[in-house]
């Protein structure tokens, strides 16, 4: 993941604000692969602003899926770099602690239908964690429930359940310790006017109080699908996806295809 950005000036300084490597420690779960691919995804974006200044002058809008939204926001200008390492390294973190204070997990639901999986959802006190696309939204909560959803997903709804491999129930109120610790956080960086608008998870609109939104979005779903169809009401049809991986441009060709 790393190796295209090796020795570029964002990625180096990235590492230098850290004092650490996170990709040395990627096994070690969601206190390194946050700050990795933070680094990776805004190191593209330099790269690609650089290498496209014309397609760059065209930037009309950005979004991030989840931690996305950081590197988004430093691309927009709203927050600076040094002030997102910081950020994503405590936001790791906290995330990677209230999973230790209380069990959780995540299962993705493939296919089936999107009323009987929200009602199954809300029957074992799961949230929706994520609706990504058009037949695929992810559950979150406590371990025992998101068994229990597993098990009952093909019964019940008709989609096929896939268990998430990460450490806690992200995007539940089970990250409530974590939120907390996030906005003290937040409390002590700049927020500037953005050079373009961020769109943000909780509202699939554009972020209007940064520090609050970004706190409570580790509570809430992050509402990609509904993302993308705001994005497209406002008139954008060109999106580049930057990062490691290309799992977003397949869910924004699946949300913009059903639509």
């Amino acid at each position: 993941m790393d190796e295209p950005y090796r020795g570029l000036a964002a990625f180096e300084r990235g590492l230098e604000l850290l004092g650490f490597d996170p990709f040395e420690r990627l096994d070690e779960g969601t206190r390194f692969q946050q700050p990795a691919i933070f680094l990776c995804s805004v190191t593209a974006w330099d790269l690609w602003r650089e290498a496209s200044p014309e397609e760059f002058a065209q930037v009309r809008a950005a979004a991030g899926h989840s931690l996305g939204e950081y590197a988004a926001l430093v691309a927009a200008g709203v927050l600076s770099f040094e002030d997102a390492v910081s950020l994503v390294a405590e936001r790791a973190a906290a995330m990677a602690d209230a999973g230790e204070l209380q069990s959780g997990s995540m299962v993705a639901m493939l296919g089936g239908d999107d009323h009987a999986i929200r009602a199954l959802a809300d029957r074992l006190g799961l949230t929706i964690a994520n609706d990504n696309a058009p037949g695929q939204l992810v559950l979150s909560g406590a371990t025992e429930a998101v068994a229990q959803a597993e098990e009952l997903a093909r019964e019940e709804t008709g989609a096929r359940a896939r268990r998430l491999d990460v450490s806690a129930a992200f995007h539940s109120p089970l990250m409530q310790p974590a939120a907390a610790r996030l906005a003290e956080a937040l409390a002590r960086v700049e927020i500037q006017p953005g050079a373009f608008p961020v769109y943000a998870n909780g509202s699939a609109a554009p972020f209007k109080d940064v520090r609050r939104e970004l706190s409570e979005n580790l509570l809430r779903a992050v509402r990609w699908r509904e993302t993308m169809l705001a994005l497209r009401a406002a008139g954008i049809d060109r999106y580049v996806e930057h990062g490691p991986g290309a799992v977003l441009t397949g869910l924004v060709k699946r949300t913009l295809a059903a639509a």
